[in-house]
């Protein structure tokens, strides 16, 4: 096994370049098939979320798929290499799996413990599975990872003592009020309808808000959504994109996560909303001005493609069912996460406060985009409150530790043992089926030749000295075979395979033939899982 991952997010990178770095769902595509044409990668994949950008690949060369990968996310990110590169980090081998399962158990998230990462992961999976790009290890490697990430939330405490990132939210709106109050007869208006917007729209019903107006690019599935809110007994009606502009006068708070690749809600079009001025920015805070061509206004915007790859595993269920006529609760899309410590790993230096409200608060704003939808300038606007991924990652940074992540940890410690050392066995097993596929070829041989030598044998003494001979063979390799698994699932195990090839002058092709065949096996078991998906 030679997995590497090369990849930046929260904690080792501003938001400002998380933002930039973002990759839409082609770009994804196109950065996993450039990585498998590249040649120090077997296998890929990518895991894109609204706080990281992972590339993993199995590669043959440590410091040439270092270099590859981190110049494949440069390019593919928009981000110039020399820029990125401060920012990124690496992981080899038994380090990268272990990273993997922290993130899928929520370690490694803003809001420790969350259980929306298992839904993304999932949908990595699922595309390196439709693009081939996801071969043995990989499969191994991500399944696993989502077997981990569910034993954790199963087997410890670690949903009790935290929240997911959309109740986080609305906590630093709610300004140390209990959501349920501050929720409660206000009118809400969420401008996307994928998981993360489905999420934030059952927990407002959830905390009693009067209302739920949903605004997405896709009429369907806004009225989807509305139907489940609909059916937990909350008010709820679709609106057209063209309409976020008009509801925003009649509401209390606006929750934003898309795919855009600009800005939905403007200062300007949020202060004509409120007609409020939108003060001048100060000149050493001037905002950064938005990248070159990103729409900035509604129209733009509802064109703008959809869904940021922000999933949960709840909301897809949901979906799922849905799909089958059957009724979905809201309460269903709730999930919980926990804290845990945020000192391992590098932190950005600076970060911006969410800013102290001097007055009443007519429109609260909550952007769960990456990058942002809403212009971070509306915070000058009197009387809008805005509550963004940076300033929720600077408010998460103190959080206290809750007591079940060492327990969390430590299934995370015995699950990458353990997947080391079936990836060990699993490397000799070619080998071994190449030995005793060798032993039945010279079985058969010499078992023609005895029937050359003594023609008179019936056929019940010919199949009693066949299954002597057989016997004989298996039993000298029983014992030899085993323990060279054992020995092979240790570490340092991996020469027990070349030595084995060499002391029995195996035929590499006939080994290799054997590795061939299992990677058939796993394109069949994904094509298989993706019919079961269709049907």
């Amino acid at each position: 096994m030679s997995l590497l991952v090369v990849g930046l997010s929260h904690r080792s990178a501003p938001v400002s370049i998380l933002e930039r770095a973002s990759l839409s769902s082609d770009t994804q595509v196109k950065l996993l098939q450039d990585t498998l044409a590249a040649e120090p990668a077997a296998e890929a994949a990518v895991l894109a979320t609204c706080n990281r950008i992972e590339l993993y690949a199995d590669v043959d060369k440590f410091h040439a798929g270092v270099a590859e990968l981190s110049t494949l996310l440069a390019q593919h990110s928009g981000v110039g290499l020399e820029e990125l590169t401060p920012y990124l980090y690496v992981h080899y081998e038994d380090r990268a799996v272990h990273h993997l399962f922290s993130v899928a158990c929520g370690l490694d998230s803003m809001v420790v413990g969350e259980g929306q990462i298992l839904g993304q992961i999932k949908d990595t999976l699922a595309l390196g599975q439709e693009l081939h790009t996801a071969g043995r290890l990989l499969n191994d490697l991500f399944q696993q990872a989502l077997r981990v990430g569910k034993r954790a939330h199963s087997e410890t405490g670690i949903d009790r003592a935290g929240q997911s990132l959309v109740t986080f939210g609305l906590e630093q709106l709610a300004v140390g009020m209990p959501v349920e109050t501050w929720a409660k007869d206000k009118r809400a208006l969420v401008i996307g309808a994928g998981s993360m917007s489905s999420l934030a729209a059952a927990t407002l019903a959830r905390a009693g808000v009067r209302e739920v107006i949903v605004a997405n690019r896709t009429p369907g599935r806004a009225e989807r959504l509305v139907e489940i809110l609909a059916e937990s007994g909350t008010a709820a009606r679709a609106v057209p994109m063209g309409d976020v502009a008009r509801e925003l006068t009649r509401v209390d708070v606006a929750v934003s996560c898309t795919g855009a690749t600009g800005l939905v809600l403007t200062a300007q079009a949020v202060g004509e909303a409120l007609g409020a001025p939108v003060a001048a920015a100060p000149a050493s805070h001037a905002p950064a001005a938005a990248p070159e061509g990103c729409p900035v206004d509604f129209a733009a915007t509802a064109a703008a493609g959809a869904g940021l790859a922000a999933y949960t595993v709840v909301a897809e269920a949901a979906d799922a069912v849905r799909e089958q006529g059957e009724p979905v609760d809201a309460d269903s899309l709730e999930l919980h996460g926990s804290w845990a410590d945020n000192a391992t790993g590098a932190r950005p230096a600076a970060r911006r406060r969410i800013p102290a409200q001097s007055g009443p608060v007519r429109l609260a704003l909550l952007d769960l985009a990456m990058p942002r939808d809403i212009d971070a300038a509306v915070h000058r606007i009197p009387g809008v409150r805005l509550v963004d991924i940076e300033s929720l990652a600077d408010a998460s940074a103190d959080a206290p530790m809750a007591a079940d992540v060492d327990q969390v940890r430590s299934i995370v410690s015995d699950e990458v043992a353990a997947f080391g050392a079936a990836q060990r066995a699993a490397h000799i097993t070619p080998t071994v089926v190449a030995l005793r596929a060798m032993a039945a070829d010279v079985v058969a041989g010499e078992v023609a030749r005895l029937e050359g030598r003594l023609p008179d044998l019936d056929e019940r003494q010919r199949a009693e000295v066949t299954q002597t001979v057989r016997r004989v063979v298996d039993k000298l390799l029983h014992a030899p075979t085993v323990r060279i698994k054992q020995l092979a699932a240790e570490p340092g195990g991996a020469g027990y395979a070349d030595a084995l090839r060499t002391l029995f002058d195996l035929d590499p092709e006939t080994v290799a033939a054997v590795s061939r065949a299992d990677l058939n096996d796993v394109d069949v078991k994904n094509r298989d899982a993706k019919n079961r998906g269709r049907s």
